[in-house]
């Protein structure tokens, strides 16, 4: 790697460099604690400094060196988590901060982290699919259960990711994907079949469960960041309505009773 360049960008090209970075890691499930860390971070070491808000479908970002500033509006992409996306982005303000790494650097090496940090769908896809019908054994669900929630988690989980690649909305997506998943696992209820079909039903869906947006908004709560907090709360509020829709349907198309 290179020597690090003391010349630094000016308040313009910083703002639109960290409204990248921003819109990034925030639509990766990062909280708005590690957001302000990293950002002044990354500010700092060019000798800078920011003030920032997070809406719920904005950041505004503002940009000062001390002689001029300059404010930058990014809106918010819907992504799936990536936890190492996220720790790729966080290591890359610790570089810059420690200057081992200029900006120069940094806004090429930017772009390959989005390409880079990414998980193999189908190996995730098999996990996740492993871990649910794991969690239907937890719950006293028997083999045809396991068997069956393992099949829907994993045709489920693979249509979330092809209609995600597809940009289709994200409400469609968990309604879609849960009305399948519990359809398939509705079916180890027929005569002569499982035992435990509303086990079976009951973990297929655990997969689109927003545990990860509940979690966020309450540490931004805590944090102080309550209109972010409120606005992903009510986004994870949504989701779990429209993953009980989803399963609903499922369980009346196959007039199969929870209770």
């Amino acid at each position: 790697m290179q020597i690090y360049d003391s010349s630094r960008p000016d308040v313009r090209t910083m703002a639109e460099f960290l409204a990248e970075y921003a819109v990034e890691l925030f639509g990766n499930g990062c909280t708005c604690i590690r957001l302000e860390k990293n950002m002044n971070r990354i500010a700092e070491s060019v000798g800078m400094s920011i003030e920032f808000s997070v809406l719920p479908r904005h950041l505004h970002i503002t940009v000062s060196d001390g002689n001029e500033s300059y404010t930058k509006v990014a809106g918010v992409r819907e992504t799936s988590i990536n936890y190492s996306r996220i720790t790729d982005l966080s290591r890359l303000s610790w570089q810059m901060y420690d200057k081992k790494v200029s900006f120069q650097e940094a806004s090429a090496v930017l772009p390959r982290i989005y390409k880079c940090s990414t998980v193999n769908p189908l190996m995730l896809v098999l996990l996740v699919s492993i871990a649910n019908a794991s969690f239907c054994r937890l719950f006293s669900g028997d083999i045809i259960a396991m068997c069956s929630v393992f099949v829907a988690t994993f045709i489920g989980f693979r249509l979330k990711q092809v209609m995600t690649r597809y940009k289709i909305n994200i409400k469609v997506t968990v309604i879609t994907c849960a009305f399948v998943s519990s359809l398939i696992t509705a079916l180890s209820g027929l005569p002569g079949l499982g035992a435990t079909p509303q086990i079976a039903v009951a973990t297929s869906v655990l997969y689109l469960v927003p545990g990860i947006p509940f979690i966020n908004s309450f540490c931004d709560f805590l944090d102080g960041h309550y209109l972010c907090a409120f606005g992903r709360l009510m986004n994870a509020i949504i989701l779990l309505c429209c993953l009980s829709i989803g399963l609903c349907a499922g369980m009346s198309v196959m007039n199969l009773a929870m209770f």
